[in-house]
């Protein structure tokens, strides 16, 4: 190389240097979470929080043949989050061929309990229901904890999936479930192994509020417990969320209204929603929606934004938004 190429390559090499952007670990770090907060079809997701993690066990939106597996995702800032494959499958649950929907993940003691719908039982002849698996760790592998469905009938007209696990003020555990515009809640036995019957002998006691459809999930907050769902049909645009609040899990609940919904600017069918509670009285709420332009039924992804309360304890209508949360302070 001549001396006139040596410093033509010196001059290009500075100019390539001086115009890249600088590596900065600490700036350049991403402080939203962005929405979806990680990519793939996903819906149903639940929201979760194990010591210093944050936890999202969400549903493979896909047809129902597909739906055979599991995928969790954990955060330490919930900007950033880490994919664990296939934390359970129908391999680590016989019983289950198709629809594997909506997990709901508690932990007790040292062991991580993921509850769920499988095989979508359009009655009490087919085989399916509500399940429940187990394993040591949040990201599992999580095996079949009874070999059988929990729940495998309809009761008060409900159909046996969506289910969510409540842990009440006095450490006792209840499954709160059903779709079919019908709501259950059921008494755990402590090894969630079975359910027990409450004092007056019945086993489900129905808490359907109005314009209850599916999704149910529910938190207490100052005192109150706020009943949550979902309304319309989950494959439309109209898919939205709505809540009640009572003094005690049985209710009775009396619809409050609509806290999250299509937005025409930012994406439609957003529902079957979970809630973070973050800390600070700061409240996340983790749903699924369409994004814009798509049609189909399981193009869903999940998203998080943040869920505000007035000062009279009413949960805000959720604003949807594209950059999402930012990272926990």
């Amino acid at each position: 190389m001549t001396i006139r190429n040596t410093f033509y390559a010196f001059l290009l090499t500075t100019f390539f240097f001086s115009c890249s952007p600088k590596i900065n670990t600490q700036n350049n770090q991403k402080q939203t979470a962005g929405n979806p907060v990680f990519p793939g079809w996903y819906a149903d997701p639940e929201g979760a929080v194990f010591g210093k993690e944050f936890w999202i066990y969400p549903t493979y939106s896909a047809p129902y043949n597909q739906q055979v597996f599991f995928d969790a995702f954990s955060s330490r800032d919930l900007v950033n989050w880490e994919k664990h494959s296939r934390i359970t499958d129908t391999s680590n649950i016989k019983w289950v061929k198709r629809a594997l929907w909506a997990p709901a993940v508690i932990q007790k003691g040292k062991k991580y309990f993921l509850f769920f719908g499988a095989n979508d039982i359009q009655n009490d002849t087919q085989y399916g229901g509500i399940g429940v698996a187990v394993s040591d760790h949040p990201g599992g592998p999580f095996i079949d904890h009874l070999g059988k469905p929990l729940i495998d009938k309809f009761y008060n007209g409900a159909q046996p999936i969506d289910q969510f696990v409540f842990r009440d003020k006095d450490g006792q555990y209840y499954i709160i479930y059903g779709g079919w515009r019908h709501c259950n809640i059921a008494k755990l036995n402590d090894d969630f192994t079975a359910l027990v019957p409450f004092s007056d002998g019945s086993v489900f006691k129905e808490i359907t509020p109005k314009g209850y459809v599916e999704g149910p999930y529910m938190f207490i907050r100052n005192n109150k417990y706020y009943f949550m769902w979902s309304e319309g049909g989950w494959t439309g645009p109209d898919y939205s969320v709505a809540y009640a609040m009572s003094d005690s899990p049985f209710g009775p609940f009396e619809r409050v209204g609509k806290i999250l919904q299509q937005d025409s600017t930012i994406a439609t069918g957003a529902g079957h929603h979970s809630v973070i509670d973050a800390g600070k009285d700061r409240w996340l709420i983790v749903y699924h929606r369409r994004p814009l332009g798509k049609k189909g039924g399981n193009d869903r992804v999940t998203c998080i934004d943040e869920m505000y309360f007035s000062k009279d304890g009413l949960i805000q209508p959720v604003k949807m938004t594209n950059e999402g949360i930012g990272r926990i302070k």
